[in-house]
């Protein structure tokens, strides 16, 4: 395909060629000249027809390219455009993945949580009561603490069955040395003195380093004393006085011997 500067070298040609045949026309005789000259002209308008055509052909082959070029570049365009929706929707699946994920995450963390807590309450755990650290059951603790409660409330009667239910129940229970003091209590504020002496001694003799000890055995010696048994309150107060001298218990001990003396 001839390009521009082909054709503008194809036009000079020409100009030369009509310059030399003017030149020499006044050589020629007149119907030699014309023929000449008509014969050059032919030449020229070929010449510069063929040009003509070449150029055409080279501006529509040109311009065919643009247009490819142009729909190359309007297809990638499309496909860039394409690609980032796509894009854009794969990190909105992403985001939303994520979210739910995170959803999925925090709900498992709540059910494990309330598993956790439901079971804990089936499981023993650690207590303590008057001093004493050990384990029991969430039941024995239950049962321990409504027993107490009734007491608390002064149904001595109600507070004695449960008491002694209470120990049948858990005859190994940490609990045991403070259920036996308080049902102890419930039989002398019942004046059952005889059976609040029994629970009293009870408790001194599966536990004498108990926080309850001293005051057992102060209890102990107000029944006797209930009971009409002086001697055997005075050898009750001597005990609390001689095993915990330095309690309460024996502060109050101490007064209440004076006085049985």
């Amino acid at each position: 395909m001839p390009s521009l500067k082909q054709c503008f070298r194809g036009a000079f040609l020409v100009g030369v060629l009509l310059s030399m045949s003017a030149a020499n026309a006044a050589l020629f005789e007149d119907d030699d000249a014309r023929k000449a000259i008509l014969d050059l002209r032919q030449k020229v308008d070929a010449i510069q027809q063929k040009s003509v055509e070449d150029l055409r052909k080279a501006n529509e082959e040109n311009a065919l390219q643009i247009a490819q070029l142009r729909r190359s570049l309007l297809d990638l365009a499309g496909q860039i455009e394409s690609s980032r929706g796509e894009m854009a929707r794969m990190r909105g699946q992403d985001e939303q993945f994520a979210r739910e994920l995170a959803e999925v995450q925090l709900r498992q963390k709540d059910m494990l949580q309330s598993t956790e807590d439901r079971l804990r309450k089936f499981e023993p755990s650690k207590v303590r009561v008057d001093g004493l650290e050990f384990v029991a059951e969430p039941a024995e603790a239950r049962d321990f603490d409504a027993a107490l409660a009734i007491l608390r409330k002064g149904d001595f009667g109600l507070a004695q069955s449960s008491l002694t239910d209470f120990l049948k129940r858990y005859p190994s229970s940490g609990y045991n040395p403070s259920a036996l003091f308080w049902l102890g209590n419930a039989h002398y504020a019942q004046r059952n003195y005889k059976e609040a002496v029994i629970n009293f001694r009870a408790l001194m003799s599966a536990a004498p380093t108990h926080l309850r000890a001293p005051e057992a055995l102060l209890s102990i010696a107000n029944c006797q004393v209930e009971l009409k048994d002086a001697k055997g309150a005075r050898t009750t107060l001597t005990e609390l006085l001689k095993a915990y001298p330095q309690s309460d218990a024996a502060t109050v001990g101490k007064d209440r011997l004076a006085k049985l003396k």
